[in-house]
């Protein structure tokens, strides 16, 4: 058991308690459990919150990635370009679809898609692009869509670690054709199960995935496409429409802790706080340090032994992963994507976190940083 885990849905559960006990009681009275008013009332918050014209609630965000890139055209024997670097469901939808992932690297700094690199990535084959806004901080997508406009090609958004993040003023979801969210709990905006949600303007788009997502019927019995059974239920929305009306204080706090981490390890030798670029908004869902490679398994180890709880997202790319086999990468390929997989780790960054926890974090690792060097120095 940690002393201060990575993150505390108790502590959050708590501050929300009553309301949504309640919220919960009013669908368990009205028996109306899959879609209904209350899925119905959270895709205009969400759309409107998002800056987007229309929202879909669906089963995950997985289902949110596969169903808005077949509302967007991708098919079998198609290419879609996104990253390594990514929890596995943003390149399983792809493929889910027939389609082929096809891989560029991420910006060292930020961790997400390298836009330079997208261009001499797409093929006759390419038919969409996936951009991730991982740990909370939006891809750098002007260039993204400038080159995917150029040659008639869609952008899906990869916004499950990013609602409330912003680029240039606009959220996280609205930059390109589509935004896939989810609301997978450990995510800053979690449901009491899992859900998801495509966000978009596109009128097609959005009338496909609502299609699509109820076994291709548009009326009882009458089944114009094959669909999906990906249906966000009531209860989760009823919880999530609640929670949303605090995002955007829970973000400020995050940031807050993020700030307070980065005063004291900013000048911490071999450890690198994370880089924001001018023109985003991050909402922390995880707080990222990169220390040397060599380092990091022990630096985990020594924070566990001391009741801190650290992850490391991700440790095997996926062009590397058994799975991706087939597709023919090689270690090598994609340098900055492996050397974050080796030298990166998430610590406590949630809202709830006491001021006494985030200081014993930073007493503990600046206690592994004196050791480190009093070892190299003997």
């Amino acid at each position: 058991m940690y002393n201060t885990p990575l993150l505390d849905l108790k502590a959050q559960y708590k501050s929300i308690r009553k309301e949504a006990n309640a919220a919960i009681k009013k669908v368990l009275d009205e028996q109306s459990f899959i879609l209904g008013k209350d899925v119905e009332e959270l895709e205009e918050e969400i759309a409107s919150y998002c800056g987007t014209k229309h929202a879909v609630g669906v089963a995950s965000g997985t289902d949110a990635i596969q169903l808005a890139l077949r509302a967007a055209g991708v098919g079998s024997g198609d290419e879609v370009i996104t990253v390594p670097f990514t929890f596995i469901a943003t390149a399983e939808a792809i493929s889910n679809l027939g389609a082929r992932p096809a891989f560029v690297d991420i910006d060292i700094k930020t961790y997400t898609m390298d836009p330079r690199l997208v261009e001499r990535r797409m093929t006759d084959k390419t038919r969409a692009i996936v951009p991730v806004h991982l740990y909370g901080q939006c891809v750098d997508m002007d260039p993204i869509i400038k080159v995917a406009n150029s040659r008639g090609i869609k952008i899906v958004e990869d916004c499950a670690q990013a609602i409330g993040a912003a680029y240039k003023g606009r959220k996280a979801g609205s930059l390109g054709d589509a935004g896939a969210i989810s609301f997978f709990p450990s995510k800053n905006l979690g449901a009491f199960g899992d859900g998801g949600m495509v966000v978009t303007d596109d009128e097609d788009i959005y009338n496909d995935v609502k299609l699509m997502r109820v076994h291709g019927s548009a009326s009882k019995y009458s089944h114009s496409i094959l669909g999906y059974n990906s249906r966000l239920d009531n209860l989760q929305a009823a919880v999530l429409k609640i929670k949303l009306k605090r995002l955007d204080g829970w973000a400020e706090k995050r940031r807050e802790n993020a700030r307070f981490y980065n005063t004291h390890f900013s000048k911490l030798e071999r450890i690198t706080v994370p880089f924001v670029a001018p023109h985003n908004v991050h909402v922390y869902h995880q707080y990222v340090l990169m220390v040397d490679s060599k380092l990091r398994d022990k630096f985990i180890e020594y924070l566990t032994a001391n009741g801190i709880e650290s992850r490391v997202y991700y440790p095997i790319p996926l062009h590397l992963q058994q799975c991706y086999k087939d597709l023919g990468y090689k270690k090598g390929d994609f340098p900055n994507s492996e050397k974050a997989c080796l030298s990166t780790l998430a610590l406590p960054v949630y809202p709830e976190l006491k001021k006494s926890d985030k200081k014993y974090v930073v007493e503990k690792v600046k206690e592994f940083h004196k050791k480190v060097h009093i070892i190299e120095r003997e």
